[in-house]
Parts: structure tokens; C-alpha cells; sequence
């Protein structure tokens, strides 16, 4: 479609609101508004218009006017006033210190208009060049009472420095382009870590494009508070029943908490097999001297599930070697890992007081072994005062059990 054929037909550009759905009550709080062009051949998204960057600015603020200005008085025509989600362009929104923003808010506040009840979007990609002016735009409007939301947030970890520095209320991942396979390996880590970051900046994950079943359960289990896709409800023109998508919520988070349940007694399972065995084993090896003998003999007994041993002390120092299993099965001692520190690693000094404290081992997480490449779980378990056994368990071995992967 030509800009100037949307232009010329701005009667047919209307505001669509599509819902937001919270976890914590399954009901819609809010509704994230988009522009649509209505032809002879149904509603098209408009999204393209306002990011195209050929088009002049002056074009597309004026079609963001109209959007927003009948949004707005939509809005205020209702009776049940959630919150609305406005995007703007962060290019133009740094250019004009969101004057032009602030006078349409104001005007409309005159009539009734909770600046409490509104998010400003803007997407990640344009914070490019332009983050002290978008600093302090942030702050201003934040101060006014408005919500400032970051959307469309990337992958990359060096992202999570500018929204520390912006500290938006909203961050907001869109996963339309992600499909199961990338759930399980690539990103998680990285949404993890935005999950963690938006809850030290007070901020609040957004997963948006949800369009199946799976890409809820992923949204769910990385921290997100807030839903929206098709999968719950597509863009409509008006708004609609609170309680739309409440029934479906219920029933699908009942399935991922059973499903989360099975992986933590899968997992608890594990531990106490572990830990049976090695209390066995230790028994057997009380007289021996030599880490390496002792290491040895502990991963012959467990050879069933793990693939690497080795001992260190309670400051992280090795103080075997690795027993490692060959390509034909075989243990065989590799010295080059003896001495090195691992208390670098996350958790390790929160897991060493915890297996004083309780005194039996800890199944770690999932992670990515730097030598192999692939997902494994280590097991430590305490052998004495100031001793730690390490058992690295192989994909292969989590991959065959319920619940481990």
C-alpha cells in the first residue's frame, strides 16, 4: 500500500485494542492499541507505516495523531477505563522531547484522562543514538504519573545495560519469531537474565505475540506478568469482557504446574539416588588418601549417570583430577583440571553453604558445558569438612529420564 494512499483515506485508519491479560488474576488489564487501515479487502496492520523511515516524520506523527486522538476518546467514552498502551516512535519521541506527546495527554486529562492509566511504547531497535535524550524523557513523563514501555526487546545481553540505564516500567519480548526449538536452548538464559533485571529496576516482562500454546508455557515459566497474542485474543475494534480469557488461563496453568511438578520430583528423585549411592560409596572409600583414587572409584559406582568427577575444597580449588569417561566407556584421570578455582561460578558459594547446612547434595540447573556443548546438571554432594564431590551428568542421561530436560 502507498503511505499516500493512507494518507489520503485517514477515515479508514482506526485504532484496534488488543487485550493484555495478567497472570495474577487472569483477567484483561489493559489493551495495547494498533493501527489499522480498513479497505475493500478487510483490515491490514499499519505497523510498516509508522517504522518506515523513507516516509517524513510529519507523515507518520500525523497518522499517530489520529490513532491516539481516537483511541483516546474512545477511551473516555467507557465505562470500564483500564490501561492503554500508546506506541509512539522513539526516533521522533527523542527529536521533540515528547511535546507533542505531553500536549495531546494534557488535553485530554483536562477531560478526565488518569495519566496513572497510560504506557508510552516505544521498541528497543530505536534507542540507537538517542538514549540521553529518550533518559530524560523517560523521567519527565514517569514523574507525570505515566508508564514508559520498551518493546520488541532483542536477545542480546549488551541490551540489558540500556534498559538499566532507562529503567522502563514495561519491558516487553515479543516471541513471534520464536518457535519451540529455540525455547529450550538458545534464549532461555538470556530471558532469564532479563527476567532478572526487570525485577531489580521494578519493572515489570511483558511476553507479546503469543500465539500457541507452547509460547504461554515459555512466557510463564521466564517471569512474565503480563500476556497478549492471538493464542488469548486477536485486535478488536471495541473492547471487551474482563473475564474473556480467565476460563482458558486457569486450565492451561494447572497443566504447567502439574507438568512442574513431574520435573521437581523427577529431579528430587535424581538427588536421592544420587545421594543413596554416594553415601554407599563413601563408606566403602573411608580409608583411602588419594583424591584421585577416591574420585576414581566414586564415578565407577556412578557410572550409570554421570560422565566427570572431581573433588575441590570450600574455596572452589580442585584438589583432584577429572575422572572422565572415554568414547569407549572407560574412567581415565585428566590432571590438567587439579588447582583450578571454580567459586567464580553462579551459586557456587550459596550451594556450599547449603550442603553444610543440610548436609546431602544439590542437583544444579541446566547449563551449557563449555568442553562438550551441550546441556548437563552437576551434581555436588559433601564428602567431609571442607570437601565437595562434583558429578557432571550428560544430556544423553537427562534426555532418557521424565522430567530432567
Amino acid at each position: 500500500m502507498d503511505p499516500l494512499d493512507v494518507l489520503m483515506n485517514k477515515s479508514k485508519v482506526l485504532p484496534y485494542y488488543q487485550p493484555i491479560v495478567s497472570a495474577d488474576n487472569q483477567m484483561v488489564v489493559a489493551y495495547d492499541v494498533l493501527a489499522r487501515y480498513e479497505g475493500s479487502e478487510g483490515e491490514e496492520s499499519l505497523g510498516w507505516f509508522f517504522h518506515d523511515t523513507s516516509i517524513p516524520d510529519e507523515y507518520r506523527l500525523e497518522l499517530e495523531d489520529h490513532v491516539q486522538t481516537l483511541a483516546l476518546e474512545h477511551y473516555l467514552a467507557g465505562d470500564d477505563q483500564l490501561i492503554l498502551c500508546l506506541k509512539y516512535n522513539g526516533v521522533l519521541l527523542a527529536k521533540t522531547n515528547g511535546e507533542n506527546v505531553l500536549k495531546r495527554l494534557e488535553f485530554y486529562q483536562e477531560q478526565g484522562l488518569d495519566l496513572t492509566k497510560v504506557i508510552i511504547g516505544i521498541k528497543e531497535e530505536q534507542l540507537d543514538g538517542h538514549l540521553d535524550d529518550l533518559k530524560h524523557v523517560f523521567m519527565y513523563f514517569q514523574s507525570l504519573g505515566i508508564r514508559m514501555s520498551i518493546d520488541d526487546v532483542g536477545l542480546s545481553e549488551a541490551n540489558l545495560d540500556r534498559l538499566a540505564l532507562l529503567k522502563p516500567n514495561i519491558v516487553k519480548v515479543n516471541l513471534e519469531r520464536f518457535h519451540e526449538e529455540a525455547f529450550s536452548q538458545m534464549y532461555q538464559e538470556v530471558h532469564h537474565s532479563l527476567s532478572m533485571l526487570t525485577r531489580k529496576i521494578g519493572a515489570t516482562l511483558l511476553f507479546e505475540g503469543i500465539s500457541q500454546f507452547n509460547q504461554l508455557n515459555y512466557a510463564w515459566r521466564n517471569g512474565g506478568r503480563y500476556y497478549q497474542g492471538l493464542y488469548l485474543a486477536p485486535p478488536r475494534e471495541t473492547f471487551v469482557d474482563r473475564e474473556l480469557c480467565k476460563e482458558k488461563l486457569q486450565k492451561d496453568f494447572h497443566h504447567f504446574i502439574v507438568y512442574e511438578r513431574k520435573k521437581m520430583e523427577a529431579q528430587l528423585q535424581l538427588t536421592e539416588k544420587a545421594n543413596q549411592q554416594l553415601r554407599i560409596t563413601l563408606k566403602r572409600i573411608e580409608h583411602m588418601t588419594s583424591y584421585d583414587e577416591m574420585v576414581l572409584a566414586i564415578a565407577q559406582d556412578c557410572d550409570e549417570f554421570a560422565f566427570r568427577v572431581y573433588i575441590t575444597d570450600g574455596d572452589g580449588f580442585q584438589q583432584s583430577s577429572n575422572a572422565e569417561k572415554d568414547e569407549n566407556g572407560e574412567w581415565k584421570l585428566r590432571g590438567e583440571g587439579r588447582y583450578k578455582n571454580w567459586s567464580w561460578r553462579p551459586y557456587f558459594l550459596e550451594n556450599i553453604v547449603r550442603m553444610n547446612y543440610e548436609k546431602r547434595g544439590i542437583l544444579s540447573d541446566l547449563y551449557t558445558d563449555i568442553q562438550r556443548d551441550e546441556r548437563i546438571r552437576t551434581y555436588a554432594y559433601p564428602i567431609k569438612d571442607n570437601l565437595y564431590v562434583y558429578l557432571d551428568i550428560p544430556y544423553q542421561y537427562l534426555f532418557e529420564q521424565d522430567g530432567l530436560i
